[in-house]
């Protein structure tokens, strides 16, 4: 079936729902850890709560494609069906995660959430192929990356123009801001907004014998799906194999920005550190009025809680143990920092230390001078700044996706589209390496620069090149089966990068962007093998 060119609103009409997906993504980025944080987590917890998100790309993904693939309904068509489920579990998970009562719960919705916007966004990237001709899916992912610019940089910026804005309260009584649990109200009805909009003005292509598709999709199982979808990545075209490569060291670089781009700039560019007398001040009286009092509310050390009661915590809320799990993480931390630090002439400290130490439960009892204090008073400040530049960083760089994905489409043409994406990659892998030289926030901006060029090029380029290769019968399944190589390397990133960091780098985590950004590179360089002729090739 010979497609229709389509308008430009009939391209923006399309492509709108991914407004509101993206704030649901934007959303969970910016805040789920300070959820968690706030219910108790760690900082050594977060990675393992964090992996939700990867984790559920990879089953939820290639199922909800290969499904799709098989679905026509009387009214909504192929695609649609899953955007209307999605958003609806989506939007509800959104009002849900910043009113969980307990960490378990916040976990739990965590996973629903993410499964749901899956859901949503995975149907989204075959929507382009399905009903756009060859010579405009380059516009149509464009079309989508516009989106995805400007709902992360409207849903990064939501909390702090509801509270500087609209002078929604700072606290509420969970303990979280009522500006960030706005934000996610918001997000709900934005996310579930939009993707209706696009279903209500968008219409799909039936298939052409409807007879033979209803047979052959008639005895389809769930498990047959299932497994199937994961036996996909043993059938890849040769074009996808080729960005596999691409995609896995891209988002091994992103994964990487993502994780430590705050502690980074907060650590890098601004003054956490107190000096070595301060430290050992601070280190000591932690030890003495803290430690070895024998603690006169009667709280057992750590190693004495049964296994059974180790598992009652996680369920049910227990103030002592909390106390207790944040003084033996201090503990540990103030030990680790006292010898990485031993000899020089100041201390880095973390944000979990400094907060800790200005608790106004502990800080009485510390009796620190009033110096050290002040000290650390400033360096919170540091943090607090520093942290909400990251998030007008990260505002930056969207915006500068959104603009410059208008622009792809002309650059593609001129260039072709496996070298425009390699020259953006490679501006974005500039982009996180130059941080390491930046020491002034208004710096960053200009490296912000070139990881927007980049993230606007990873969010259309890639599958702008692989749909040509795809049959449209198989279009969902085989996206959904790519995106294996955005949810592998977020995993490997996430299990390896600590790691390389403590052995090789001091635990110094600017060195991760470095990496990331070198990885981004070699990403570019690797599109080059990568065929760009709208060839279909499948192995079946």
């Amino acid at each position: 079936m010979k497609k229709r060119a389509l308008g430009f609103w009939e391209i923006w009409n399309m492509s709108f729902g991914f407004l509101g997906i993206q704030f649901g993504f934007a959303l969970q980025n910016a805040n789920v850890s300070r959820i968690f944080e706030t219910l108790g987590a760690s900082k050594d917890e977060l990675p393992i709560l964090w992996l939700a998100a990867p984790v559920t790309g990879l089953i939820v993904q290639p199922i909800i494609g290969y499904f799709s693939d098989r679905t026509w309904h009387p009214k909504l068509g192929r695609r649609r069906p899953y955007f209307l489920l999605g958003a609806i579990l989506a939007s509800l998970a959104l009002i849900v995660m910043p009113n969980s009562p307990m960490l378990w719960v916040a976990a739990g919705t965590l996973w629903i959430m993410d499964a749901s916007i899956n859901i949503s966004m995975e149907p989204f990237r075959a929507f382009v192929g399905d009903l756009l001709p060859e010579e405009q899916r380059t516009r149509g992912f464009a079309m989508q990356s516009f989106f995805i610019g400007i709902g992360a940089v409207v849903a990064s910026m939501l909390p702090y123009m509801l509270k500087n804005w609209f002078g929604v309260e700072d606290e509420s009584t969970s303990g979280l801001p009522a500006s960030v649990k706005w934000s996610f109200y918001l997000g709900a009805i934005a996310f579930f907004g939009t993707v209706l909009w696009t279903i209500l003005t968008t219409k799909e292509y039936p298939p052409e014998d409807m007879e033979a598709f209803r047979k052959e999709n008639a005895e389809v199982g769930v498990f047959d799906g299932i497994k199937e979808s994961f036996m996909g990545i043993f059938k890849m075209p040769k074009t996808m194999k080729q960005l596999s490569l691409v995609q896995f060291f891209t988002w091994f670089a992103l994964f990487s920005m993502w994780i430590y781009t705050t502690t980074s700039i907060t650590s890098h560019v601004y003054d956490m550190k107190v000096s070595t007398a301060q430290f050992d001040e601070m280190h000591s009286k932690f030890k003495a009025e803290i430690l070895t009092q024998n603690r006169k509310d009667g709280i057992a050390k750590l190693d004495d809680i049964s296994f059974s009661e180790k598992i009652k915590s996680v369920f049910v809320p227990s103030p002592e143990r909390s106390l207790l799990k944040r003084i033996n993480a201090a503990d540990s931390e103030m030990e680790s920092l006292n010898n990485k630090y031993e000899g020089s002439e100041d201390v880095l400290l973390s944000k979990g230390i400094i907060d800790f130490l200005r608790d106004k439960e502990f800080s009485k009892s510390l009796n620190l001078n009033n110096t050290t204090n002040e000290r650390l008073t400033y360096v919170n400040d540091q943090y607090n700044e520093g942290g909400d530049w990251v998030g007008v960083c990260f505002a930056v760089y969207n915006g500068i996706a959104a603009l410059f994905a208008l622009l792809l489409p002309f650059l593609a043409r001129r260039f072709s589209r496996k070298v425009t994406h390699m020259l953006c990659l490679i501006a974005g892998g500039l982009g996180l390496i130059s941080i390491f030289f930046i020491t002034s926030n208004t710096g960053l901006l200009i490296a912000m620069v070139g990881i927007g060029i980049a993230w606007a090029s990873i969010l259309s380029m890639p599958y702008a090149m692989l749909a040509g290769a795809l049959p449209e019968s198989k279009m969902g399944y085989y996206m959904g089966v790519f995106n294996f190589f955005i949810v592998i390397p977020q995993i490997v990133s996430a299990g390896i990068l600590g790691y390389v960091l403590n052995k090789l780098f001091g635990g110094e985590p600017i060195y991760a962007l470095v990496i990331g950004g070198m990885m981004m590179i070699l990403a570019g360089i690797l599109t080059l093998r990568v065929n760009d002729k709208a060839t279909i090739e499948i192995n079946e």
